[in-house]
C-alpha cells in the first residue's frame, strides 16, 4: 500500500474514534527514519492537547489499526500534539490559520528570498498572500504556491 493510501486510511479510522469529542484530527503521517517506519497521528482542539488525550486516541487506534492490518512493513506509532509551529499543509490548515503568523519557505528564491514570515492574510489554489508584521497595510507579499517547500506556523509570545 502507498504513503498516501496509508495516511488516508488511518484518518479515517481516527476520525471514527475521535467523533463526537472536541478533539480535531490535524495530519497523519507515515514516514521512513532511518531504517525505522512512522505513522504519525497529530491531534488537537480548542485549549490545547493533553497528554491524556493522546494515551487515549493511541489506546483506542491501536487495535484497529491490528485489526486492519493494512500496513506490510513494522512501524512506529505516534500521537501527538501538532505543536506551536505546526506545519500548514491542507487548505484546513491554512484557514485556520488566516491572521496568525506564518514561515513559508520556497523552492525558488521570489522578490531575492526563499524565506518569508508574516501575517497569513488569504490563500488560493495557486498563492499565498501574507503581510510583514509592521508593514504598511497594503504590503502585502504574494507568492506562488507551487513554490512553496514548506510552510508552518512561527512562534509567536502572547
Amino acid at each position: 500500500m502507498k504513503r498516501a493510501e496509508i495516511e488516508k486510511r488511518t484518518e479515517e479510522l481516527v476520525l471514527d474514534i475521535i467523533r463526537g469529542t472536541d478533539i480535531e484530527l490535524w495530519d497523519v503521517e507515515y514516514v521512513k527514519e532511518g531504517s525505522e517506519f512512522y505513522l504519525r497521528v497529530y491531534i488537537d482542539k480548542p485549549g490545547g492537547i493533553t497528554i491524556d488525550d493522546c494515551v487515549e486516541v493511541n489506546r483506542a487506534l491501536n487495535p484497529k489499526l491490528d485489526e486492519e492490518d493494512y500496513i506490510e512493513e513494522a512501524y512506529i506509532l505516534e500521537v501527538s500534539s501538532p505543536g506551536l509551529t505546526r506545519k500548514l499543509k491542507k487548505d484546513r490548515d491554512f484557514e485556520k490559520s488566516i491572521g496568525k503568523l506564518v514561515h513559508i519557505k520556497l523552492y525558488k528564491a521570489e522578490s531575492g528570498s526563499k524565506e518569508f514570515v508574516g501575517r497569513l492574510v488569504s490563500f488560493s489554489d495557486d498563492e499565498i498572500v501574507i503581510r510583514s508584521d509592521g508593514a504598511e497595510d497594503d504590503a502585502e507579499i504574494k507568492l506562488n504556491r507551487s513554490n512553496v517547500s514548506s510552510a508552518r506556523l512561527e512562534f509567536e509570545d502572547e
